[in-house]
């Protein structure tokens, strides 16, 4: 090869590889873009112009003629994409059109384009025209899938009835459920109620499921509630049972507590606790943490309470309850909910020491302007070191530099001091406990 040819072959290569990649299907999900989600192309900055490949002595006429074909196509593509993102789709059309005629690889690309632009046009016979030239000619374009998607879109914006069942592609057939619970929820839900009896796949029984929870009919709930109680399979009774509760309403509420009667699965059970938490029913979920035999349930009752803030329905919870997990469980559930009084009442009061140290462990979590003074009370007043010990880790899990150093200096037992120092020789950021470790080592 010649010098000359070398340096041909250089900057030929340079230009393919400087050259923009082919755009393809943009856009979340497997739906790709337009039809899909807010607009065309979601947030995108205008497409910059191609830059113009650089001059190429001595090439060969075809090859010249093909590149320059191909350069077309990229500035007809970006201008067409361009003029979408605008708003102005009379243009876009126009440069889609020319764009086909060209027979590029950017054809179908062009053809999801124009339909496309059609349908914004309200030109939407000839928009499915066009979108059925791109699946009859390209079977194996990545722009298939969404030209389907924007083919049910059309026909439903259009009127015409396109019924999940029809539909191959599970996400097509979603999207038809969706339109159809949108346009006709009388007509959607006996589809919906067939689709979880039959033989789709979980995704499709679950989206299907969701759609439901939308619908506020009487008719839906129905269907729900049939899943709810056991009608399909523990999955979906699981999902169901978690959408009543974010429904809401007195009549969903009354499902799943008749749900709960019923069942002897703890899984529903716990299921249904939650979902009581969700929907704010907090009478029932009372009732349940004083009622229900099952320790463990009674437990998750109680936790639930406690996400809720439910203050002073724990406190009576724990004054009465004896099961030592289950008011463990209420002093967690008292420190999810911020009930730092109540902790620090039973952190000092509580019999049972293995409680009162659970409550002092919790209180080490809580911030320390709302309890260190507390701690540290607790520190000098108990006399059992178990106790003492969990108080040196809550300040410390605070970072309470102060009050550790408060302790250490009237502690007169050697080996809590030592314990008490070597907390401090881990903490940074203190200054208190800097200053005291210095008097410690003159």
């Amino acid at each position: 090869m010649t010098k000359t040819h070398s340096v041909f072959a250089f900057v030929f290569f340079a230009a393919i590889v400087a050259a923009p990649a082919v755009a393809q299907p943009v856009g979340a999900g497997p739906l790709g873009p337009g039809p899909i989600g807010p607009g065309p192309l979601g947030a995108r900055s205008p497409v910059p112009a191609v830059p113009a490949a650089p001059a190429m002595p001595s090439m060969h006429p075809g090859v010249r003629d093909r590149f320059d074909a191909e350069d077309r196509a990229d500035d007809l593509y970006n201008s067409g994409r361009e003029a979408i993102e605008q708003g102005k789709y009379d243009r876009a059309l126009d440069r889609f059109e020319q764009l086909i005629t060209l027979n590029s690889n950017r054809t179908d690309a062009a053809l999801y384009w124009k339909g496309y632009s059609l349908y914004k046009l309200g030109r939407r016979a000839d928009a499915l025209a066009a979108l059925g030239d791109l699946q009859q000619r390209f079977k194996d374009s990545r722009w298939i899938r969404d030209a389907k998607a924007l083919e049910v879109e059309i026909r439903q914006a259009s009127g015409q009835a396109v019924t999940p069942e029809s539909q191959n592609d599970e996400e097509l057939k979603l999207l038809a459920l969706r339109g159809l619970m949108q346009s006709d929820p009388e007509r959607a839900t006996p589809i919906i109620e067939q689709m979880l009896t039959s033989a789709n796949s979980p995704k499709v029984k679950d989206r299907a499921l969701f759609v439901l929870s939308q619908s506020g009919s009487p008719r839906a709930r129905d269907v729900m509630g049939n899943v709810a109680k056991g009608a399909a399979n523990p999955d979906l009774q699981l999902r169901a049972i978690h959408y009543l509760g974010i429904m809401g309403g007195s009549e969903n509420r009354q499902i799943l507590s008749d749900v709960y009667r019923a069942s002897n699965d703890s899984a529903v059970k716990r299921s249904i606790i939650r979902s009581f938490m969700v929907a704010g029913d907090r009478t029932r979920l009372l009732s349940l943490a004083k009622t229900e035999n099952d320790a463990a349930l009674r437990g998750d009752a109680v936790q639930q309470l406690g996400v809720m803030g439910a203050h002073t329905e724990l406190a009576d919870l724990y004054s009465t309850e004896t099961a030592v997990d289950v008011k463990k469980r209420i002093i967690q559930a008292m420190f999810v909910g911020g009930s730092a009084d109540k902790l620090i009442e039973i952190a000092k009061g509580e019999k049972d020491q293995d409680l009162r140290r659970t409550a002092v462990k919790n209180l080490g979590l809580m911030g320390a302007s709302k309890t260190g003074d507390a701690i540290k009370s607790i520190y000098l007043s108990d006399a059992s070191p178990t106790i003492r010990r969990e108080a040196i880790n809550a300040l410390f899990l605070q970072n309470n530099g102060r009050m550790l150093v408060d302790i250490a200096r009237q502690e007169k037992d050697p080996a809590m001091k030592k314990e008490i120092v070597s907390k401090m020789s881990v903490m940074h950021g203190s200054k208190e406990v800097t200053d005291y470790l210095l008097e410690l080592l003159k």
